[in-house]
């Protein structure tokens, strides 16, 4: 505004520049915004950086009540921690994600998408419109799909040797690591036992029970063709039983209750005698109905009413040589019912011998001073399902194990899904920063920049293994990407020995669809945070 010419009459001098001022704020915010979001979940990608590889670090968790965790599965780690901020929930939300998809890998997708979202801001900053580098990252994924499926080598699922040693690479960053020659080999049995190798597309893991008692140590742990029940048997006189026959009730074992509005007032002694006699009546006719369909293994489902089981019933039971085992939690009736065959029953009259299952044992197991449990082997119909009981001399020990045969089971359950290994140790991350950098050279103007950032952003896995091994990050990672370029696609880091040799040699393999799944959730994940350019509170209604 010339000097000369005053202001409009009413406008305060200086609401020109105010107006401007504020426009620029508001251009300026969706930038604030991007960077916050991507410095929120750098955050949680850094806190977890260290836990990756066999020498990665664990984690100590400790909750509101005071109890602890110590864990280095990215996706515990990850659900137990507090976050507040919703951009760094999204990569908890991601780890959950691999954690359904594969099972494993789940630190590996979220330091992914943390060097993803570093590229990020550095293109940014560069004055690169989000839309392209989302669009060019969606590029740089398919293509990086395309290189990972060209490295790996088909596997059938009757090479046990190459299914072992899945399942041993997957351990072998888990507490339980010097275990892993005795978890292995009963992952790939739990798995094969509940498939049918020639026709299965996928396992359901439900099929395979982890049962946890504590006591003993991890080398007592084992694999049951059956069910392995916790509860103890009731009627302590009969703890095995040949040529079972089993029956579930899911009703009570007692004298019948009046309502909550009705009561029973007994006036003499004769009135009380009787009550007592029909009540002995009523519990004899159930135990005889249920020892005429020759039912000798009564489960009873826990019930929120104290007496489910009477003393007196206990007692006919117990004359009748019937075991009984109490207590039966509902989460586990389906699992029982495919193992042994056996059928829920509501009400006595439905208790016939149709619904029964039957199983050449049912002993009660003692655990040198540590318990007890319930093994039933040897099921006439079995339904494809195995128990695993998990032992340990703590809590936190058992945890952790169960924690490493889930992943080891889905390491397996990958392989049945998508039939094809890559090498491990940091190999194909190296191999996409190489031959996606070659790519980019064919793209022209800001794509291929973008696709040069993905890039280099791949080589945060070697170079994360590198340092966690105790190894020179910077050089390992420039040999390893010389090894690379003159052709040797398996060179990988080798953490035992603490240098570079040929990873497939070494037997470090893991699923294809652990990569590619992680490759595929970390970048739909970064490409999401991009998007965003506002956080706004949402009104809370009624």
């Amino acid at each position: 505004m010339p000097e000369n010419v005053a202001p409009r009459s009413g406008a305060p001098a200086g609401a020109a520049g105010g107006r401007g001022k504020s426009a620029y704020q508001d251009r300026d915010k969706p930038a604030q915004i991007r960077f916050s979001n991507i410095s929120a979940a750098k955050a949680v990608a850094d806190a977890i950086r260290t836990s990756l590889g066999p020498k990665g670090m664990d984690k100590m968790i400790q909750d509101g009540k005071g109890d602890v965790t110590i864990t280095n599965d990215g996706a515990t780690i990850l659900k137990q921690m507090q976050v507040l901020h919703p951009a760094a929930r999204m990569l908890v939300e991601l780890s959950k994600a691999q954690d359904i998809e594969a099972g494993d890998g789940t630190t590996s997708v979220v330091i992914i998408a943390g060097s993803l979202l570093d590229s990020c801001t550095k293109l940014l900053q560069k004055g690169i419109h989000p839309t392209i580098i989302s669009e060019s990252f969606q590029k740089a994924l398919e293509k990086g799909i395309e290189i990972l499926t060209d490295m790996s080598r088909p596997v059938e699922l009757s090479d046990r040797e190459t299914l072992l040693n899945s399942a041993t690479t997957s351990l072998n960053s888990k507490v339980v690591s010097q275990y892993s020659s005795l978890l292995s080999p009963m992952s790939v049995n739990a798995v094969m036992k509940v498939i049918d190798p020639a026709t299965a597309t996928s396992v359901d893991l439900r099929d395979i029970k982890i049962v946890k008692k504590l006591g003993g140590t991890i080398d007592d742990c084992e694999l049951v063709e059956g069910l392995v029940l916790t509860q103890k048997v009731s009627n302590s006189g009969i703890t095995r039983v040949e040529k079972a026959k089993i029956g579930l009730i899911q009703f009570c074992l007692s004298a019948p209750k009046t309502d909550m509005d009705n009561q029973i007032v007994v006036s003499d002694y004769a009135q009380m005698d009787r009550v007592l006699r029909e009540e002995r009546a009523y519990i004899l006719n159930l135990v005889k109905q249920i020892k005429k369909t020759g039912c000798n293994v009564l489960l009873i489902q826990k019930s929120i009413l104290r007496d489910a089981l009477s003393d007196l019933a206990l007692h006919f039971l117990n004359k009748m040589k019937i075991m009984v085992i109490k207590d039966i939690e509902r989460e586990d009736i389906e699992f029982i019912c495919k193992t042994i065959g056996t059928k829920p029953v509501a009400h006595i009259d439905q208790f016939t011998a149709d619904m029964l299952g039957s199983a050449e044992l049912a002993e009660e197991v003692n655990l040198n001073g540590s318990g007890k449990l319930l093994k039933i082997t040897g099921c006439a119909s079995p339904g494809k399902t195995v128990t695993i009981v998990v032992r340990g001399s703590n809590k936190l020990v058992i945890e952790e194990a169960e924690r490493s045969i889930h992943d080891a089971l889905c390491v397996i359950r990958c392989l049945v899904k998508k039939r094809a290994l890559i090498a491990g140790g940091g190999a194909p991350e190296i191999e996409l920063a190489l031959r996606l950098t070659e790519y980019s050279r064919t793209l022209s103007g800001m794509e291929s920049y973008c696709v040069r950032a993905f890039a280099d952003a791949m080589e945060v896995i070697p170079s994360t293994l590198a340092e966690n091994a105790g190894l020179n990050p910077i050089s390992t990672v420039t040999e390893l990407r010389n090894r690379h370029a003159q052709g040797e696609k398996t060179a990988g880091i080798n953490v035992r020995k603490g240098g570079i040799s040929n990873i497939l040699e070494e037997l470090v393999v893991q699923p294809l669809l652990v990569s590619v799944s992680a490759l595929t959730l970390a970048t739909e994940t970064v490409r999401s945070i991009l998007k965003i350019d506002d956080v706004m509170p949402a009104t809370t209604r009624n």
